[in-house]
């Protein structure tokens, strides 16, 4: 079959990323791209070792010369954001990623593309399957299940790594490195509902909203865009104080660190008010669009009848939803005082999903600042409770706190000056990194973050640049080659 990313540079690294599209890896359910990954590591006479928690290593010594030089381990996630839009048939669990060139990028027909860390995995493998590139003894380490709550490596084995220098390839700006990263957190509420019987001399609506833009919570929090979960509950709320409207269900969003592109409800509404209540729809959706007319030209929201539900929540409990989700905050926080443009700290609301007896609502707290991150979540708590929820807090992770007299750093800036002929750009970023997980178990490790430019990630219109991808690969294989002795 042919290879829809054949004849783009670097080759290998293509092709290895390529290969990784084939295998289904979505969160918590890496079997597939892990058993690809170790079986083609077998073959190639690598060392493998792996942890309890599946995280693994894929080892190859040095070459000739490199010996006594520092190890090193190249680190990504091998799972994956799953985002599509509503409209497009695609299972996850079993298919195939569709990448394809578009110019200088590389994107996924209607799904996210999984760049993020594909990419960087890829880079790995490229690595220790060349003949070519001059490197001390390497490692590639593989953590699982990154993008829900960076899990794998909060449990990574603290006896897995042979490397004193780790270089994750999970940032997404070419031309940057990164030294520093948020902490975050989730933060769940479960309100219990009992269902009613649906009134009498009513008719049944679905509201939609759509078209957002979606993307990563912690990268594009700062760019104003839309949020589908807090747009439809403030349409709904809208709607209740108006027409006595009855909800039977609101969904939205599915992932705690992407920012919800659709919603949808299901509503009834007294027959007598159907036709104020269709006028009042389309007016809010003309005032939303003035709003977020340069962010958001492609928002559509509307309302088209579906039949009757089979029961809607008793209106103290919806009243009780729908005001306390309003007085939930989404978006920016706290800009830094110390580093120009550097969000410290945010909150996403991320899911809200209706089950049986529940609605639950997730969201999702950053900050690179440890006192702020719980005063976050303490808000965002407070707001559930004002609707009588049960709260749950997850474990969280820290901030990776940045090391401006790194070693691989200065290395890696020089390195870089030497490639290029510039100063590269260091930067902390709001997104969160596995980076201050892996040094919490291994103290002392030295550590930088770097990457091809994404733009997008989590959400379907996740590309890569192609041109970036070689001069990061081109970086990676300059400043392996540079590694100074072991002390």
């Amino acid at each position: 079959m042919a290879q829809a990313l054949a004849g783009i540079k670097p080759e290998l690294v293509w092709h290895y990323f390529e290969e990784i599209t084939k295998y289904p890896r979505p969160s918590k359910k890496e079997e597939k791209i892990a058993a690809y990954i170790k079986g083609w590591a077998k073959e190639m006479g690598f060392e493998v070792q792996e942890d309890a928690a599946g995280n693994f290593v894929v080892r190859k010594p040095a070459t000739p010369g490199m010996e006594n030089r520092k190890p090193v381990c190249i680190q990504g996630h091998i799972d994956m954001v799953c985002e599509k839009n509503s409209d497009v048939e695609f299972d996850f669990d079993n298919d195939p990623i569709q990448a394809y060139i578009d110019g200088d990028w590389v994107k996924a027909k209607g799904t996210t593309l999984g760049a993020d860390n594909g990419v960087g995995v890829a880079m790995g493998m490229a690595v220790l399957a060349s003949n070519d590139v001059p490197h001390p003894d390497i490692e590639l380490l593989c953590t699982l299940d990154e993008e829900t709550g960076l899990t794998g490596a909060i449990q990574l084995s603290p006896n897995l790594l042979k490397a004193q220098i780790l270089i994750n390839l999970d940032s997404e700006e070419d031309g940057s490195f990164t030294i520093g990263c948020a902490g975050g957190m989730n933060t769940r509420a479960i309100y219990k509902y009992e269902a009613d019987s649906v009134p009498n001399d009513t008719t049944a609506f679905k509201l939609t909203v759509k078209g957002l833009k979606g993307g990563h919570s912690g990268i594009e929090i700062h760019d104003g865009r839309g949020n589908a979960a807090k747009f439809l509950n403030r349409l709904l709320w809208n709607l209740n104080n108006k027409f006595d409207i009855r909800l039977s269900d609101f969904n939205s969003g599915n992932k705690h660190n992407a920012i919800p592109r659709e919603g949808f409800a299901n509503i009834v509404v007294a027959n007598s008010h159907v036709e104020a209540f269709k006028k009042f729809v389309a007016e809010f959706e003309e005032q939303y669009k003035k709003e977020y007319i340069s962010k958001e030209p492609n928002l559509a929201i509307f309302a088209e009848t579906v039949s009757a539900p089979s029961r809607v929540i008793t209106k103290d409990m919806q009243n009780r939803l729908l005001t306390s989700l309003y007085a939930v905050p989404h978006g920016v926080y706290r800009m830094s005082p110390d580093i120009a443009g550097l969000v410290q700290t945010s909150t996403n609301f991320a899911i809200v999903e209706t089950k049986e007896n529940t609605i639950e609502v997730l969201t999702s707290q950053r900050s690179s600042v440890e006192s702020e991150k719980q005063d976050m979540v303490a808000m965002v708590a407070a707001a559930f409770s004002l609707g009588g929820a049960e709260i749950q807090f997850g474990d969280g992770y820290p901030a990776w706190e940045p090391n401006v007299n790194s070693p691989i750093l200065h290395e890696a800036k020089e390195v870089y000056k030497r490639l290029f002929g510039k100063e590269v750009h260091i930067e902390a970023i709001h997104a969160g990194l596995e980076c201050g997980l892996v040094g919490e178990k291994y103290p002392g490790m030295d550590m930088l973050s770097f990457g091809p430019t994404l733009k997008d990630v989590h959400s379907p219109d996740e590309k890569i640049n192609i041109p970036t991808t070689e001069n990061c690969w081109n970086l990676l294989k300059a400043i392996l080659a540079d590694i100074p002795a072991k002390a």
